[in-house]
């Protein structure tokens, strides 16, 4: 199994680096059965985050053919107004420091990203994954209508207008969508995805290894509705 992360301007560090380690350390434990990497919508170049403009290298294209895993991380910035303009005039290589998370986010739509995203969601040997604020880069590009899915809690209401089924869970199990809730769950989604790939044995020996246990349930839209809540 390959895992393609997504690094666009702004992204939020522990988004992307939390799940990324966790199945880099899958793949060693399965003995090179899961495999990671960085890639952008422009292809290989030094991408810079939200925080403190730390900046991580994309080394190959974002390829929505690939079979595997692609894990879209959230923006790290100023929280702001989550219905500000993000602004169109910025490109790849923008500088995001100073910006809000919802600019951030926004911006991407004005990049090849959406176009290579659904791409991926259509293709069914791909799972398209997200972690916090991912989930809405999925959303505006019109992508989650009529999925369920999480992201951040201040943000579940942004993904409800979208036309999504906003759960409040940690992690969301929907089928080949599945997604993560607020910045430290991409803790939670990776060992989760290690789990359900490469088996619960891999993902149990990365969790003792990373002394991390995994917090709450997976929701999936499996079983009879709740009653008396």
């Amino acid at each position: 199994m390959h895992a393609q992360f997504v690094l666009f301007d702004g992204f939020d560090p522990l988004d992307v680096v939390a799940p990324y380690e966790v199945l880099s350390a899958g793949g060693a434990a399965s003995a090179g059965a899961v495999s990671v990497e960085l890639v952008s919508a422009e292809g290989p170049r030094e991408v810079v985050s939200g925080t403190g403009g730390l900046a991580l290298r994309a080394t190959a294209a974002l390829d929505p053919g690939r079979p595997g895993l692609i894990v879209i991380p959230g923006a790290a910035g100023r929280i702001g107004d989550p219905g500000e303009t993000p602004d169109h005039d910025a490109g790849a290589g923008q500088t995001p420091q100073g910006d809000t998370i919802p600019v951030l986010l926004g911006r991407t739509l004005t990049t090849e990203l959406p176009a290579l995203l659904r791409a991926a969601m259509e293709n069914p040997d791909v799972t398209v994954s997200a972690v916090c604020g991912g989930s809405l880069v999925l959303a505006m590009a019109g992508l989650l209508e009529g999925r369920c899915a999480t992201t951040h809690h201040m943000g579940l209401d942004m993904l409800d207008a979208t036309g999504a089924h906003a759960v409040s869970a940690r992690v969301v199990d929907d089928g080949d969508l599945v997604t993560g809730a607020g910045v430290t769950s991409g803790l939670d989604l990776g060992l989760y995805l290690l789990e359900r790939e490469a088996g619960p044995r891999i993902a149990h020996a990365v969790e003792e290894l990373f002394a991390h246990e995994r917090r709450g349930t997976v929701w999936r839209n499996e079983g009879p509705e709740p009653a008396g809540f």
